[in-house]
C-alpha cells in the first residue's frame, strides 16, 4: 500500500542542503543589504560570522578563520595554489572531489605527488601518510558516503601540512583541529545556508608556510593570501577578497544562531547521528538496500549513500517516482558515483521526515523492481 504520511520537508539534497527547521527568509536581519561590505556595518556582519564560526566550532584561538569566494572549491583551490610546492605531496582520494584535488595538483600545479586511492565505498590505506610530506584529503566523501573515522593517522610531529576539504563534515562530525593545518567548508552543506562563499581555516603552521614560501607559479588576485610576505589579516577579520553577498552573510548568521539555539556543536552532531540511525535501522531490516560504505565506522552521517539491488534505469525510475509524489527530492547518487541513492542527514533535516521517508522508499522499490 502507498504510505499515507509524507515528509513535511522532502528536501534531502546533498547541496544546497535543506534550510534549518522553521527557516523564514523574511526574518533575516537585512540591514546590511545595499550597504558596502567595507562599511562599519558590513565589516561587523562579516566579523560576527567569523567569530561565531570560530566559537561554535571550538577552533583554537591561534587559528585564523576567513570568508573567501567560490564556496568550498574556492577555499580549497586557494589553499592548494598558495601553499603547495614547498615539499612533496600525498593525496588520499576515494571519491569525486578528492579525485578532483588530485587531478589539479598533478595536472595543473604539476607537483611531485603520491596518490593513495580507493574505489567508491572504501578508504585508501591511511597508514601510508608520510609526515614529511604535505597531505591533501577530504574528511567526508560527499559523493561516496565514506568518512575518515578519526585523525589518529595524522602525525603530531609532522613536518608537512595537512590540507582537508571538510565541507560535508564541519558542524556534523568531531574535527580534531590540532591534526589539521588547513580546513575548508561551505555554508550550504551542514548549515543549509546559501552557496557561493567558502570558509578557510588556517593553523599557525599554515600561516608560517604562507609567510616563508612563495610558489613558483603566478597567483590570481583572488587566490592571494599574503602581501609583501605577510598574511593579509583583513581576510580573517571581515575584509573579504572580493564583494560578498550580504544577503548570504545574513543567511549564514541565521544558521549559526540556530546552531547555538539548539545546543551548539554537540547537539548538531547528535542530531545528524540520530538521523543516520533511522536509515541504518531501515537498511538492517531490508535485504534489497545497503550502504555504499562497507565499514560501519566509515559511514557518513551527512551524505548517506545507498545501493539497491536494481538496475540503474530502475533506480532512476524510483527516484523520479518519489519526486513526483513529493516524498523525496534530489536523492539520486552523484553523477560519478555508482548507481544508487544519496540522502542528506545533516542537522537541518528532521528525524521525523526521515522516518516518514523510509516507508516511501520501500513502496517505491516495490513499484519499480
Amino acid at each position: 500500500m502507498q504510505p499515507e504520511k509524507k515528509p513535511q520537508r522532502p528536501n534531502f539534497s546533498s547541496g544546497p542542503c535543506a534550510k534549518r527547521p522553521g527557516y523564514d527568509v523574511s526574518k533575516l536581519k537585512t540591514e546590511t543589504l545595499g550597504r558596502s561590505h567595507r562599511s562599519a556595518l558590513g565589516k561587523k556582519a562579516l566579523r560576527d560570522a567569523i567569530e561565531k564560526t570560530k566559537a561554535l566550532l571550538e577552533i583554537p584561538a591561534d587559528y585564523k578563520v576567513g570568508i573567501v569566494p567560490a564556496s568550498d572549491t574556492g577555499a580549497m583551490e586557494m589553499a592548494m595554489w598558495s601553499l603547495l610546492g614547498e615539499r612533496p605531496v600525498t593525496v588520499f582520494a576515494w571519491e569525486s572531489f578528492g579525485s578532483g584535488w588530485l587531478s589539479d595538483i598533478k595536472n595543473q600545479l604539476k607537483l611531485d605527488v603520491t596518490a593513495h586511492t580507493a574505489d567508491y565505498g572504501k578508504l585508501p590505506d591511511l597508514s601510508k601518510a608520510d609526515p614529511d610530506k604535505d597531505i591533501v584529503f577530504t574528511w567526508n566523501g560527499t559523493t561516496s558516503g565514506v568518512k575518515v573515522p578519526d585523525g589518529n593517522w595524522i602525525s603530531d610531529s609532522r613536518k608537512g601540512l595537512t590540507i582537508c576539504d571538510a565541507t560535508s563534515a564541519v558542524f556534523a562530525m568531531p574535527i580534531p583541529w590540532e591534526k589539521l593545518d588547513v580546513t575548508t567548508f561551505s555554508w550550504q552543506k551542514v548549515l543549509g545556508s546559501e552557496g557561493g562563499h567558502g570558509v578557510l581555516i588556517l593553523s599557525p603552521r599554515a600561516v608560517a608556510r604562507l609567510e616563508s614560501y612563495t610558489p613558483s607559479w603566478p597567483l590570481p588576485k583572488i587566490f592571494r593570501l599574503t602581501k609583501a610576505g605577510k598574511l593579509i589579516e583583513g581576510i580573517f577579520t571581515g575584509a573579504t577578497i572580493n564583494t560578498p553577498s550580504m544577503l548570504a552573510v545574513a543567511d549564514y548568521l541565521d544558521a549559526l544562531n540556530w546552531i547555538e539555539a539548539i545546543g551548539g556543536l554537540e547537539a548538531a552532531i547528535k542530531k545528524s547521528e540520530s538521523n543516520l540511525k533511522v536509515i541504518s535501522d531501515f537498511v538492517a531490516a531490508n535485504n534489497w538496500i545497503n550502504f555504499l560504505a562497507q565499514e560501519e565506522k566509515e559511514r557518513s552521517n551527512t551524505s548517506v549513500c545507498l545501493v539497491l539491488d536494481l538496475e540503474a534505469e530502475r533506480v532512476k525510475a524510483l527516484i523520479k517516482l518519489l519526486a513526483d509524489e513529493n516524498a523525496a527530492w534530489d536523492i539520486g547518487a552523484y553523477r560519478d558515483a555508482p548507481s544508487g541513492l544519496r540522502i542528506w542527514c545533516g542537522a537541518t533535516v528532521e528525524k521525523s521526515d526521515l522516518e516518514a521517508l523510509m516507508p516511501w522508499l520501500e513502496w517505491a522499490y516495490n513499484q519499480v523492481k
